[in-house]
């Protein structure tokens, strides 16, 4: 994928990961990839106590915004079949590192997740914890996640309030 493909807010987006990737330390990435329990947001609910996500075993799972997908790594033990999507090749080659680290693999694609180069009906969850959900335009992701899904499929994703995120983030895009 070329910067030049990209709207001028994800080639700041990708900036912006590209930096927060260079303070990711390897302990981080490991810690994450080998956590044994799912859980969301800022403050770390364990999902066994808001009970989100269904039943993932045998299901195929699109990540939009993975950066270095840890998310999947957690589904994908959980006999999830993941797909990690973002626009961030140094996020992805950390999550690559992780992969080769842990064991866990699964498909990961430099994609916008705004228009993802998969066949439609191709998935049972389409998911989105702190990636698409804060940096793509909901105009144009939200649709292309309705595409990729099967009849039936869910939509699950995460997000600060804007105003949380403004407030810790003056001036940029997440």
């Amino acid at each position: 994928m070329s910067a030049f493909e990209l709207p001028e807010y994800a080639v700041r987006n990708r900036a912006s990961w590209t930096k927060s990737n260079e303070e990711y330390t390897h302990e981080q990435g490991i810690r994450a990839w080998r956590q044994e329990h799912v859980t969301w947001g800022l403050w770390g609910i364990a999902e066994s106590e808001l009970n989100v996500l269904p039943d993932v075993a045998g299901k195929d799972v699109i990540e939009l915004g993975c950066g270095t997908a840890y998310f999947s790594a957690w589904l994908a033990r959980k006999g999830a079949r993941p797909v990690g999507v973002d626009i961030t090749p140094a996020q992805l080659e950390t999550a690559r590192h992780m992969q080769r680290e842990t064991g866990i693999e699964f498909p990961l694609l430099e994609e916008n997740a705004e228009d993802v180069p998969l066949p439609g009906d191709s998935f049972d969850l389409a998911l989105s914890e702190y990636g698409a959900s804060i940096w793509c335009d909901p105009y144009k992701w939200i649709p292309e996640a309705a595409r990729l899904l099967r009849a039936g499929g869910e939509l699950l994703f995460l997000r600060n309030s804007t105003a949380l995120d403004a407030l810790r983030r003056p001036g940029r895009m997440a």
